[in-house]
């Protein structure tokens, strides 16, 4: 399988707080990697560096075999530019915890506006599309609805609709249920389950271990920012290997 992305020693600091220390990860092409942990592990700290929301500062990232956020010219590494960053942040959608969505747009808009103002997508094109993607995820028949009127687990659909639309090799997922009333998990899990089925490369962080057990290739375990133990779904579920993991586990399964 070849991969995606490769994360190698990578750190980021917050003054003297180390929310990375030298994490190490590869996802293949077509592969679902579900990131586990307590609070405060570095597992939104990694998303955010794959997205390049954050600047890492130790080690190197790569997506499709890119090196992110930096040029490399003979043994010295340069800063890319805002403008060649946006560039590179184009190969990965990002569903966060909170849906973001624009407020004064209705769904239908929102789910445009990328493609037409970032990828010059001719306007008629990008309305065929994200009928499609609202279709895709349950949501067409609110195409003209607003943020304000719709459900949480609506509005996160309607979000992951939008991260699609930019056509993304890899998708980013936030703990994009812990914002949910419970009864509303289902439905955007479904969507999330949908689109791992169809092959997209999915980095989830997440509590939900159903889901991780279930559509999940491989869990991450992660604590003070390093990478504890990976492995298959449920073999890393069912039979953890290190007394961290157990720890976590047994903690949060009762």
């Amino acid at each position: 399988m070849s991969k995606l992305v490769s994360a190698v020693k990578v750190g980021k600091s917050f003054g003297a707080h180390r929310a990375l220390v030298d994490f190490t990860l590869d996802v293949g092409l077509g592969e679902v990697v579900c990131i586990i942990g307590p609070s405060g592990s570095g597992k939104t700290t990694f998303l955010r560096c794959v997205n390049q929301l954050e600047r890492f500062d130790a080690g190197a990232l790569f997506v499709d075999g890119e090196l992110l956020g930096y040029r490399r010219v003979g043994d010295r590494l340069h800063p890319l530019s805002e403008h060649e960053i946006a560039r590179q942040r184009r190969a990965t959608g990002m569903v966060f915890q909170r849906f973001n969505l624009f407020p004064h747009m209705t769904a239908l808009e929102n789910i445009i506006e990328g493609p037409v103002q970032v990828l010059k997508q001719k306007r008629a094109e990008a309305v065929d599309q994200a009928r499609g993607l609202l279709d895709r995820v349950g949501l067409l028949h609110k195409q003209d609805a607003y943020p304000a009127a719709l459900s949480g687990g609506q509005q996160q659909r309607v979000a992951i609709a939008r991260s699609l639309a930019m056509k993304p090799k890899l998708m980013l997922f936030d703990e994009p249920t812990s914002a949910l009333d419970p009864e509303l998990v289902g439905e955007v899990l479904g969507v999330m389950r949908d689109l791992a089925q169809s092959g997209m490369t999915m980095l989830v962080v997440t509590h939900e271990l159903g889901f991780a057990r279930e559509v999940g290739n491989r869990v991450v375990f992660c604590d003070e920012g390093r990478v504890i133990e990976t492995g298959p779904s449920a073999e890393l579920l069912g039979n953890p290997q290190e007394a961290r993991t157990k720890a976590f586990l047994n903690a949060v399964l009762g």
